[in-house]
Parts: C-alpha cells; sequence; structure tokens
C-alpha cells in the first residue's frame, strides 16, 4: 500500500466490505431502539465497538502466529478472502432473494450487540489476518483507526437508515455483491503486494537451465 491516502481507501474499503451485514443488523437494531424496545442506544454503540475490537485483536494475534512464514510466501493468504468473495458471487448468482445474513438476530443488551457483531464477523478474521500480516506497525495502526472511525460512522448510518426502509431494501438487495466484490479485490491486493508473484518468477527462471549441459567425449 504506497502512501497513507491508499492505507486509508484500502481499509475503508475492507471495513465496508465485511459490514454490510452488520450496518443492516444496526439498522434493526436502532429501530426496534426507537420504538421503546430492547437495546438502548448506547448498548449499540458500545456493543458495536465491543465485537470488532474482539475481531480486530484476534486477528492480530492471528498475524503475529503467522511470523514464521517467509514474506514472499504470505501473498498466498490472499486467496482465502478471494476464495470467500468467489463462494459469495456464486452464492448471489443462485439466490433469488436477500441474503440469508440480512436476517439479524435480537439482541437485548451490549454483551448480546457484540454477540451478534462477532457472530456476523466470521468472515472478517480471515481478510483481516493477512492484511495485518502483510503491512507495517504504522499501517495497521492507521487501518485500525479507520476501523475506529468506521464503526461511529455505521452506528449513525444504521440510526438514520432505521427512518428509512426503503434504504434498507437497496441495501438487503445489492450487499450480497458488494461484499464478495471487496473480498476479491483485497486478496488481490494482498497477492500483488506480497511480492508472491516475483517469487513465483524467480523460482520458475531458477528451474529452467539456461544451457544445456556439453556432451562427454568419450
Amino acid at each position: 500500500m504506497d502512501g497513507i491516502l491508499g492505507i486509508l481507501g484500502t481499509a475503508a474499503a475492507m471495513f465496508v466490505g465485511t459490514n454490510i451485514d452488520d450496518l443492516i443488523v444496526l439498522t434493526v437494531l436502532f429501530l426496534s431502539s426507537r420504538a421503546g424496545g430492547p437495546p438502548k442506544a448506547w448498548q449499540i454503540w458500545a456493543g458495536q465497538y465491543t465485537g470488532i475490537a474482539v475481531l480486530v485483536v484476534v486477528s492480530v494475534i492471528a498475524a503475529l502466529g503467522l511470523t514464521l512464514v517467509p514474506d514472499d510466501y504470505v501473498g498466498l493468504l490472499g486467496l482465502l478472502p478471494i476464495a470467500l468473495g468467489v463462494r459469495g458471487l456464486i452464492a448471489a448468482a443462485r439466490a433469488h432473494g436477500p441474503a440469508d445474513d440480512a436476517s439479524p438476530a435480537v439482541a437485548t443488551g451490549l454483551i448480546s450487540v457484540a454477540g451478534i457483531t462477532i457472530a456476523n464477523g466470521a468472515d472478517n478474521i480471515s481478510v483481516y489476518t493477512p492484511v495485518f500480516r502483510t503491512i507495517g506497525t504504522a499501517p495497521a495502526l492507521l487501518t485500525i483507526g479507520v476501523f475506529a472511525v468506521g464503526v461511529a460512522l455505521w452506528c449513525l448510518a444504521g440510526s438514520w437508515l432505521g427512518s428509512h426502509k426503503k434504504i434498507i431494501e437497496i441495501v438487503e438487495r445489492h450487499g450480497q455483491w458488494l461484499v464478495p466484490a471487496v473480498f476479491i479485490t483485497i486478496g488481490a491486493l494482498i497477492i500483488a503486494e506480497s511480492g508472491l508473484l516475483g517469487a513465483i518468477d524467480a523460482s520458475s527462471d531458477a528451474a529452467i537451465p539456461t544451457s544445456a549441459p556439453p556432451l562427454s567425449r568419450s
């Protein structure tokens, strides 16, 4: 990722792509809150931050556990989000309605909101881990900062969308295509920036002899 703008853009795309389903969940939760039911607004905010924080911590720990893998071949991890994206596109093509993830569970407090966020973020770890492994400490901290801002924007958007049911339908309709596309893009960036392609080319060149060995004379 070249430059701060590149880091910010990639982090924002990664957050949006991996949290479309959370936006739908937040919208429904804020609808419930405005109707006087649980959870309260502060519990939604705190639960969302707690859930995303857990996903990020797990991803960072998993990334640190990959330090024994040579840097050039860490790019192979990019195949995972690509596979998730392809699977999502296939599922979206076969589906005849909104994605199954659009049906959120019911939450009654901070802990349950956090639990829903973590449950919906099972795939987030698969995407975040290789990214945190391939970038340095400063870019990782900047990425986490973008996530923190993203959670605030997501909560604000969910609160606003709570009064616009037509917008909810649009997000549900197109979210199943947007998420896989972002996953595939992130996976491609991981592979491209890891040096994997260069390592493969070098290995191929080394395996091909430059000239035939001289014939022995009897």
